[in-house]
This record gives C-alpha cells, structure tokens and sequence, in this order.
C-alpha cells in the first residue's frame, strides 16, 4: 500500500509507476542520502517537468504513513489540473462573463482552498496557480475548498506571468490586487477579466503586476494594512458579482 488520503505516494516503486502512468503530482520530496537509489526517478520528474525538492529525512519521516519511504515521496493533486480553454467551457455553460483568480505565490494550502471556495460560489470560472511556490490541491486544500473542487477548474503554469500572457491573448482584462491601487469600486469587473491575489508576505511580483492592466485595491479605514488573501479574494469577487448583478 503506497497511498493514503492526504494524497502522498511513498517509494520508490510507487513514485516510479505514478510518473510512467502520468498521474497529477505536484511536487517530489527526497533525502541527500537516498540520492543515490532514487536519482533515475528524479531525474525522470524532472524530465517530464515535475518540480523536485531535496528535503530533510525527518521530514520525509514525518509525511510517511508506512514508515517505509526510501528517502522520496510524492505530494499528489487531490483532482486533475484542468486548463484555461476547459475554465472559457465552463463560464459557456453557465452562462457567465468568465471572471478568474490567479494566486501569485500563494504557499498555504487553507487558503487556497478557501480561494477556490469563494471563486466557485461567486460564480468565477476558475483559478491558476504557478508550478513553483505556490500550494497544491493537495487534501488540506480539497477540504478547506469544501467541495468547490469537484465543479471549479484549476489550472497550473509553468509561471502566473505565463499565465497573465494567456489570458490576455484569450481577450482577458486583467488586473492586480495590491494595496497602492485605485478602488475596485472605479473598475469594469463586468467584462472578461481575471484578478491577481499575490501571497500575504510579499503581495504580487513586481514583473507580474507590471504585466496586468491595471492596479485595484480594497478600500479600508482600520489600522491593519491588509486582508488575508483568501478574505481580499472573496470581497474582490463579491464586487465582481455584485457589478455583474445590476449592469
């Protein structure tokens, strides 16, 4: 038995097959000294475009069920990624303006899962996130999403400004949210368009944000400077449906 339900592969047998079938996994952990039994399979990942990470034994003993790891296991998505062209099929299906959430480096799993969340019960159709620093739909994150991964789409790029690029080149509006912009109340969220929600600790990139048509913030009066992520998501796409209700 080689999987449990936080969505971890453990050995090197079990890593290798879920590679060779292309299972969804997003990122493979090993130890410095197991290097030498487990190099042909990281070399593999990496081949097909899986992100590794070398990490500490301990850790890898404190993520295995088994107790029998081999110094690597794989971290796996709890649903398929899907693509932008499936999100455009799903706003077609419900008869929406697509409206997306793109997380810029968003690294906790419960708050993405929250972002995920918000974006299907406000009627976006979907949310991107980048291959590297960024959570995965791993368990934690299909629970806190609370079922919204089984109806909303999530893509993975290779980069949010791989992702920024594609969607504009589908017609996309898209705009960053960051504290130095101009109220989302003054911006047209009612056309085609994504948001930008970068990680608590350092906000959106700066080649990200410089990539989007525009900059919008959230109004506030308190003394706290920001939103969680997660929160500044959820009041972003209630403006959005909110636009959308009464244009």
């Amino acid at each position: 038995m080689a999987f449990n339900d936080n969505c971890t592969l453990e050995g090197k047998n079990a890593v290798l097959e879920a590679l060779k079938s292309g299972r969804e996994i997003d990122k493979i952990l090993f130890s410095a000294s197991s290097l030498s039994s487990v190099g042909s399979i990281i070399a593999l990942a990496r081949k097909k475009g899986v992100l590794t990470q070398e990490t500490d034994k301990r850790k890898l003993d404190k993520l295995s069920f088994s107790g029998a790891h081999q110094g690597i296991i794989a971290l796996c998505a709890a649903v398929p990624y899907r693509t932008l062209g499936d999100m455009l099929s799903y706003a077609e299906a419900l008869s929406e303006t697509p409206l997306v959430i793109v997380c810029d480096g968003i690294t906790d799993t419960h708050n993405l899962g929250a972002v995920i969340r918000s974006a299907e019960i406000a009627g976006a159709c979907g949310v991107i996130i980048p291959k590297k620093k960024s959570a995965g739909l791993n368990s934690a994150c299909a629970k806190a999403a609370a079922g919204a991964l089984e109806y909303l789409p999530v893509a993975k790029f290779s980069s949010t400004l791989a992702a920024v690029e594609e969607l504009h080149a589908k017609g996309f509006t898209v705009f960053a949210a960051d504290m130095d912009g101009s109220p989302m109340y003054d911006a047209d969220l009612t056309a085609p368009c994504a948001i930008v929600i970068g990680s608590e600790g350092y906000g959106i990139s700066r080649p990200v944000k410089a990539a989007c048509d525009g900059v919008i913030s959230i109004p506030q009066k308190g003394k706290i400077p920001s939103l969680n992520a997660s929160n500044a998501a959820a009041v972003i796409l209630y403006e959005a449906l909110r636009q959308r209700s009464f244009k």
